[in-house]
């Protein structure tokens, strides 16, 4: 098709006819073959139009720097539009100086009425941008110059694509290509036609729209999709845009700058979860957790939470709690009849509840578990590993039987739960969050606990390896580590080497001293909230697992003499 201007537009159309129409535009130095990946994916259910922009790709090539100019960019995306679809709207989908044009044109009187939805990854309205940058100076804070400083950073490609020539030369000799290459290998060898015209955007926009930015808003339901590790557009350039953008979802991803080519099948289910729920469906939860403008209700909305455990004590405590702050709760226990229990509290505060009877230090039940809350609710956003069983009595008089039963439950149990929900939320790369319980007994030495002792000890190291590993996908890892908490574990301990007399005698006078303690499994509860939200490492969450933790550090001697006596 031919735009306003006589430039030929380069324009493939597939998928159904009859679909919602999405029109993707790729940005530099690209062509339309960037969205191969996204486009197969999508067209199974959408009508998908792909477009190579002017100067990239099969079409026209001007060689005057003002035919570059956003608005008539903006002019060609409308074109294009109008050309695929004479009325109704059109769901857009655009990546970095394809994102930028689309920016332009959804926030201006091009495409009026016609846009149903907008997902923009690594591309930023060059308005915004130049207000965003002044914002961070014009009220600094060490957080805003850090912002705005770490920008810069990344844009310093941009001051050299105004030298004359020497961009040019950097094309022709292989140098940007390379380099290019080197930051994100995820980018095919870019066409030479491309990087050479490209260079015009640059050079016909960047100046003008930086120095004299407009004040430009779009009524558009807008998802940006911001990789997390974008060698040239940092996230809260891109993502700090509510007061332009009344209807916004923020998504932070793992990846690099070419998205769309490195993971086509977050891109596509990003964009349909957003197609789907403009066109009348419901709103997919990932919508939800990822909504800031207007900011949804809760501290957690839109989560899922998985929590083992959940009959009784802290795992019902914590359930309920996600549950009051928005979160949807998948509950896991060995005790059925505690598990409808809480379900019944969870659903009585608005959320969703799904009961599961699992024993977790099962391995096959607890990736079958994992299997059918990914088949029945979809991948969880956090996971709570608190099921757990009570063991006290000295190391000589515990038997094989008895390690094997503690390690099953109270190692294995969380073992278990991490190695079949963490590959999950690394592979959906929208991050998340693992809480493991464990007990002041991992740093506390203690001659009366040493198999409980041990396994929570082990809980607290994996978790903190885990942390380490997964901290590169926005996953985050937290051990919280409580003390003595007035729960229903007293009554089900173990005391080895007791007769069945003295086991009931012993768990009464334990139930009866937790109780006096006075410390609910709610306050708990609360501080694994925080630990989520906060993104905290290790969490002690009674007063004397934190007098105890400083001590192991300041004076473990004195607790290894205490333990002693």
């Amino acid at each position: 098709m031919t735009a306003t201007d006589g430039v030929r537009l380069a324009v493939r159309v597939r998928g159904p006819e009859a679909a919602p129409t999405v029109v993707c535009v790729h940005g530099y130095p690209d062509n339309a073959s960037l969205w191969d990946g996204v486009a197969g994916l999508l067209a199974e259910r959408f009508r998908v139009v792909t477009y190579d922009v002017r100067g990239a790709g099969a079409s026209g090539k001007p060689g005057q720097r003002t035919a570059y100019r956003l608005d008539q960019l903006a002019d060609d995306l409308a074109t294009v539009v109008g050309a695929v679809q004479g009325e109704g709207r059109v769901h857009l989908l655009a990546h970095d100086w394809g994102a930028i044009q689309t920016w332009h044109a959804v926030t201006g009187e091009w495409l009026r009425g016609r846009v149903a939805s907008f997902t923009s990854i690594s591309g930023p309205d060059l308005d915004h941008a130049a207000h965003w940058f002044r914002a961070q100076l014009r009220g600094p804070t060490p957080r805003r110059l850090r912002h705005a400083l770490g920008q810069l950073l990344h844009s310093t490609y941009i001051a050299f694509f105004q030298l004359p020539f020497v961009p040019e030369l950097a094309w022709r000799t292989g140098l940007l290509p390379r380099a290019i290459r080197r930051l994100d290998p995820a980018e095919a060898a870019p066409e030479l036609a491309d990087g050479l015209h490209g260079l015009n955007l640059y050079r016909a926009n960047m100046l003008p729209r930086l120095s004299r930015p407009q004040r430009r808003h779009t009524d558009v339901p807008v998802q940006v999709l911001a990789p997390l590790a974008d060698p040239f557009v940092t996230t809260p350039l891109q993502t700090e845009i509510e007061r332009w953008v009344p209807d916004l979802c923020v998504r932070p991803v793992a990846g690099s700058h070419w998205l769309p080519r490195a993971d086509p099948g977050l891109v596509a289910r990003a964009t349909t979860e957003l197609v789907d729920h403009v066109e009348g469906g419901p709103q997919a939860r990932a919508l939800v957790r990822s909504r800031v403008a207007p900011p949804p209700r809760g501290r957690f909305p839109g989560r899922l939470a998985v929590v083992t455990g959940a009959g009784s004590g802290i795992g019902r405590a914590t359930a309920v709690a996600f549950a009051q702050q928005g979160a949807d709760v998948v509950l896991a226990d060995v005790n059925r009849e505690g598990l409808a229990g809480t379900a019944e509290l969870v659903r009585r505060s608005g959320a969703r509840a799904a009961e599961y009877t699992v024993d977790v230090a099962d391995g096959s039940a607890v990736h079958a578990f994992a299997e059918a809350v990914h088949d029945e609710h979809g991948v969880p956003d956090i996971l709570v590993n608190n099921a757990g069983i009570g063991m006290a009595g000295s190391f000589l008089d515990t038997g094989v039987a008895d390690w094997q039963r503690i390690l099953d439950v109270n190692l294995w149990g969380v073992i278990h739960g991490c190695r079949a929900f963490a590959p999950r939320l690394a592979e959906r790369a929208e991050g998340g969050h693992i809480v493991n319980v464990a007990s002041m007994a991992a740093y506390l030495p203690s001659r009366l606990l040493p198999a409980y002792s041990t396994t929570k000890a082990a809980v607290l190291m994996l978790s903190e390896c885990l942390r380490a590993e997964l901290a590169g996908r926005r996953i985050g890892v937290s051990a919280v580590c409580p003390g003595i908490v007035r729960t229903g574990i007293t009554a089900t301990t173990r005391f080895v080497g007791a007769d069945e007399a003295e086991q009931r005698r012993r768990q009464e006078h334990s139930s009866r001293l937790y109780a006096r303690r006075g410390f609910g499994p709610e306050r708990v509860a609360r501080d694994i909230l925080r630990a989520v939200e906060r993104d905290v490492p290790l969490v002690p969450s009674t007063p004397e697992a934190k007098l105890t933790l400083a001590l192991s550090r300041l004076t473990p001697a004195l607790l290894r003499a205490a333990a002693a006596r």
